[in-house]
């Protein structure tokens, strides 16, 4: 714990004056829970034993002031850390979600959707528990105790000896079973990542479910999961339930001693029965924020255990290294020199050379697995070389920040992403500003005007999740536009028209050899139709550059090249 709140204090000493608020709000508490104790003593020795009517006055508007200063202080306390926590915690999921998002795609691709989703939920909203609520609970329930302690052992020492003695009991069994509840919660929250990456599956594999019919057979193996996450939860609830009748009986034993040793203290005329009577509501009045601490202590676990997991999270380092050179001229040349990227045991590319200028058409050719897809993500430094090295405008790509190299880059792939925004901020992805003559320039390159206009809103329709709301080619069309809008001088397209119709391929071809003539473009090919008029075609084979040059001179040349030919054209 106290690991975990020194990893919090950065952001919890930025808000000093709050804390101010916080700590007048514990005092206004700490001051009417010890008057309410002390206020026992003239209520049953003036008002009850002595019969001072006065008392029948001072008394009941005594109460009225006391539980009213209370209530304030619990509001100003309340109010203060409320904020202090619901502010941390939002900003600290906007921190874990751009660590998670900056990371590399090797995390990102070894990481489950719902894994990261329940990390930057489920993790940190039990954070925010302990922040928002534990926090300020154990703040104030701590300062009662302390001050209640101090008052009971200045009314009686002697007395307060036997009563507090059972309290060093609670610790060893409370830090017994708190071991046990945070080992629990790290499997329960290992569990609902589980169960939030089948929800997931679910929901973004519907269609396929639908198709085969499958619903009963997901609700099968959703169930083991999520019975799983029950069954985990109750074992922590079996063990933190424990705690609250343990601090029960050492009450009760601590309050017994009271009862026995005070009553002896009143008969032989030691002890007024108001000082008793105070001082029995004071150790009440102690047991309580004891026994509240002791049931937080064992729920803080759980926060414990989330923290570790979203500090896990932050304390991990890019293997990709950003730049501190700015790219500012378009790219012009991109090369590969002997390049090698392992991936476990086999190279995805292995000794590649090529050298690609401004203006060139470059097709990627091969069987699966062959390297095409890393050829290309290693321009948008989704990986760096093992060696070897690539160069943008004859500089290593290493040297460039990220953000400027991408400002350069524009890629169009099979699977297309649409997001929950307008058309146009579709197609202007990423942009402060959307340029609504830009935009439709682009939809126009793109075959993709038409059908736009037809819709209600135009470029101000709102896109469905997915962009469920547009047909496969249309949303194609959207992603090339999209890739035109941005301006760039590299264009990666990995089967950019695989959705569209020959005759609305044909036209989109010939918009973006004319678009792209003074860029450099590679494409992924998957039909011979997009690679019969490359400048160049490296056929990939293993991670190796087998053959390159024309489709004509290939086909002349290369076996592997008209066995590649020959299914493409199928």
């Amino acid at each position: 714990m106290k690991t975990i709140i020194k990893r919090f204090w950065p952001y919890i000493k930025e808000y000093k004056l709050y804390y101010l608020f916080v700590v007048f709000g514990g005092i206004l508490i700490v001051i009417s829970t010890v008057g309410t104790a002390q206020i026992m003593k003239p209520m049953m020795d003036e008002m009850f034993i002595n019969k001072k009517e006065e008392m029948l006055y001072i008394i009941p508007l005594g109460l009225i002031g006391l539980y009213l200063t209370k209530g304030i202080g619990k509001y100003i306390q309340n109010v203060f850390m409320q904020y202090i926590g619901q502010s941390i915690i939002t900003r600290f999921r906007e921190i874990l979600l751009e660590k998670i998002i900056s990371l590399d795609m090797g995390f990102l691709y070894s990481n489950r959707s719902g894994e990261l989703i329940s990390r930057v939920t489920n993790d940190i909203n039990r954070i925010q528990f302990f922040v928002a609520n534990m926090l300020p609970d154990m703040f104030r329930d701590l300062i009662t105790v302390i001050s209640l302690i101090g008052y009971v052992i200045y009314l009686n020492p002697m007395l307060s000896f036997y009563t507090l003695i059972v309290v060093p009991l609670v610790i060893y069994p409370l830090l017994l079973i708190a071991r046990k509840l945070k080992k629990y919660s790290h499997r329960s929250q290992s569990k609902n990542a589980d169960v939030v990456s089948r929800l997931t599956e679910v929901f973004n594999n519907s269609e396929i479910i639908k198709a085969n019919a499958t619903e009963k057979f997901e609700m099968a193996r959703f169930s083991v999961e999520n019975w799983k996450f029950f069954k985990i939860n109750m074992k922590a609830v079996y063990v933190g339930s424990i705690v609250s009748p343990i601090m029960d009986i050492l009450a009760a034993l601590g309050i017994a001693a009271v009862v026995y040793v005070g009553g002896r203290e009143v008969y032989d005329g030691k002890m007024t029965v108001g000082e008793f009577t105070a001082f029995l509501t004071a150790i009440g009045l102690v047991f309580e924020p004891v026994r509240k601490i002791g049931m937080l202590y064992s729920k803080i676990q759980d926060a414990i255990a989330a923290s570790e997991r979203v500090f896990e999270v932050l304390d991990m380092n890019n293997k990709i290294v950003d730049g501190k050179e700015v790219l500012q001229r378009d790219i012009q040349e991109v090369e590969y020199k002997h390049v090698k990227l392992k991936y476990e045991d086999a190279y995805a590319l292995d000794d590649v050379s090529v050298k690609i200028s401004s203006g060139e058409n470059i097709a990627l050719v091969g069987d699966s697995g062959g390297g095409k897809s890393t050829f290309i993500n290693m321009l948008l430094r989704f990986y760096d070389p093992d060696e070897g090295e690539v160069l943008i405008n004859g500089k290593n790509i290493k040297n460039f920040t990220n953000k400027s190299l991408k400002h350069h880059i524009s890629m169009v792939t099979q699977r297309i992403y649409i997001f929950q925004d307008t058309l146009a901020a579709n197609v202007a992805y990423g942009a402060d500003e959307i340029d609504e003559k830009k935009v439709i320039e682009a939809l126009k390159l793109a075959d993709a005007l038409e059908f736009v206009e037809s819709l209600e809103e135009g470029i101000h329709t709102m896109m469905s999740e997915a962009g469920a709301n547009l047909s496969g080619g249309q949303r194609q069309r959207v992603a090339i536009a999209r890739a035109i809008y941005k301006h760039s001088s590299l264009l990666l397209f990995d089967e950019a028209t695989s959705a569209l119709d020959n005759e609305s391929e044909k036209r989109i071809q010939k918009a973006l050899n004319e678009y792209s003539k003074d860029k450099i473009t590679i494409t992924i090919a998957h039909r011979l139709s997009t690679i019969e008029h490359a400048d160049k075609i490296l056929v990939l084979q293993k991670g190796r550059i087998v053959a390159q040059g024309t489709h004509s001179e290939l086909l002349e040349k290369s076996d592997i090249y008209r066995r590649l030919a020959g299914e493409l054209k199928k």
